[in-house]
């Protein structure tokens, strides 16, 4: 299928819905699926946007001002760390979704609107992601999903759109920075996220501070590992990973990974 005649079934779809709730975290999937409903929905759409310690603050931002931009109303849901995933179990991405999602599902009902609608996209199916089977199970739709947009479909018509976020680097959460099995704390995300921010600042956009207790463990992407090879740069790393609150500072040789901790996990769960 064209990637016109996709977006085309895409607003008759969304128009389906009559009136929808989209969880809007502000990445590119989400803001291009923002813009698509309001084209579609208008005023029938709702983004809500999740406040917790494992979301970067400035990524809260930015979902506030886009939302803001493309003219949709706006609610934001704080959700705490939930007891289930507080020592990071490898089925922590479902528990979290079947929590997170639940809380958006009352809000959407309260509103008395029966869809809550995701950002995944087909791509999202290759890697390890049982938060997937989380939504499946509480009847959250996907429509990027459901109408066979790839990741670059979704960023060929978001750059069309005039969309800021077409080239954004995908982003995760900061539960995905820790290791599984490992005891969650509120002051790692804050380690993490003035750390990853400081990189970003520095020039790349597409990093990961892996979170080892003290140790931090940066990924950046495998064509830009040249350019943090400068003794003066990487004392300036150093230091400003270390005034986030780590201790040691390490580059992990390999560059940046998708889902680095989910190496080990049995991808046929």
């Amino acid at each position: 299928m064209e990637i016109n005649e996709k977006y085309e079934s895409l607003i008759k779809y969304l128009k389906g819905l009559n009136k929808a709730v989209l969880a809007f975290s502000g990445g590119v999937d989400s803001t291009f699926l923002l813009h698509a409903a309001k084209e579609a929905l208008g005023d029938d759409l709702i983004a809500v946007t999740i406040i917790s310690p494992y979301i970067p603050k400035w990524e809260v931002e930015e979902a506030r001002e886009t939302s803001k931009t493309i003219g949709v109303k706006h609610v934001f849901i704080e959700a705490k760390i939930i007891d289930e995933i507080r020592n990071n179990p490898e089925d922590r991405c479902y528990l979290c979704k079947k929590a997170v999602f639940g809380e958006i599902l009352k809000f959407a009902s309260d509103q008395g609107i029966k869809y809550v609608m995701d950002g995944t996209n087909i791509d999202d199916m290759s890697d390890y992601r049982p938060g997937l089977k989380a939504l499946s199970e509480l009847n959250v739709v996907s429509p990027l999903k459901e109408n066979e947009f790839s990741k670059s479909d979704i960023r060929e018509l978001s750059k069309t759109a005039g969309l800021y976020t077409w080239d954004k680097p995908a982003y995760a959460c900061l539960l995905t920075r820790i290791p599984y099995n490992t005891p969650l704390r509120e002051e790692d995300f804050g380690k993490i996220e003035e750390a990853e921010k400081f990189m970003m600042d520095l020039g790349f956009k597409a990093v990961r501070v892996r979170c080892h207790d003290d140790l931090a463990r940066i990924e950046i992407p495998q064509n830009e590992r040249h350019k943090i090879f400068d003794e003066a740069l990487l004392d300036k790393i150093s230091k400003g990973i270390k005034n986030a609150g780590f201790k040691y500072v390490s580059l992990d040789l390999e560059g940046y990974k998708m889902g680095s901790f989910n190496q080990d996990v049995n991808k046929g769960e």
